[in-house]
């Protein structure tokens, strides 16, 4: 998720707790009083503060890790009310872009680690070769004539999964197969499918370098990730 999206997100929680102070100032409280239980979602308002509430758990704070509530809390109450915060704003943009780039960092270095062993191991694997890149194919269905050039379009099927077997895309799921221009895809693919003839099936093992590199792509793809494609060529076109 984009650092502006991330603003929106906990602008529309500050609405809520600004909402849930002028509730709190209606009912009297004491410090004996034992914790009420869960209540029943029964106004628009109960409805729309726990949906949002749980959004941003599943969206933005479960990007960051373990999260102390009572400071969260009390840094957007701070802000959004006008108190004396502990950091200025430029200062939390600041700690998070570097809790993130941390957290990145933590997460390319396994990933990298489980790369390099999960291709080395590949490499040996019977029917499979490497190439001077580093991609590594196997033949999965074999066809002969021509080959497309990096500047052809090609219509395929694929399969995309990670190491664990996730599979992050699919156009066998779509119902289609994908059109597209070989030089304007990642490099292992531009590399890999000019290998293949029409009618061939390839199973192609890629590294982080020939794919999404170190920023990875979207929600599903992590920094420094190898990924493994099945990729079937329908057609040159």
């Amino acid at each position: 998720m984009n650092f502006s999206r991330l603003i929106l997100l906990f602008s529309a929680l500050l609405l809520v707790l600004g909402l849930s102070a002028c509730h709190e100032k209606d009912t009297p409280s004491t410090e004996t009083e034992e914790p009420e239980p869960m209540q029943e979602l029964t106004t628009d308002a109960d409805k729309f503060s726990y949906a949002l509430g749980m959004m941003i758990g599943e969206r933005v704070l479960k990007q960051y890790g373990e999260v102390d509530y009572a400071r969260l809390l009390d840094g957007m109450k701070a802000q959004h009310q006008s108190l004396e915060t502990l950091m200025d704003v430029n200062q939390a943009s600041q700690t998070l872009a570097e809790h993130q780039q941390k957290a990145n960092e933590a997460k390319g270095t396994d990933a990298i680690a489980k790369g390099e062993a999960y291709l080395k191991a590949n490499a040996e694997a019977e029917g499979v070769t490497v190439t001077e890149s580093g991609l590594q194919y196997s033949v999965i269905t074999a066809a002969d004539g021509s080959k497309p050039q990096a500047t052809d379009s090609v219509s395929v099927h694929y399969r995309g999964t990670l190491l664990d077997g996730t599979e992050f895309d699919s156009s066998y799921s779509r119902g289609e197969p994908a059109t597209f221009q070989l030089n304007q895809v990642i490099p292992g693919w531009t590399e890999g499918v000019q290998l293949m003839s029409e009618g061939a099936k390839f199973k192609f093992v890629i590294p982080y370098q020939l794919a999404y590199g170190e920023r990875g792509a979207g929600a599903n793809i992590g920094p420094y990730e190898t990924l493994i494609f099945e990729v079937e060529l329908v057609k040159i076109n």
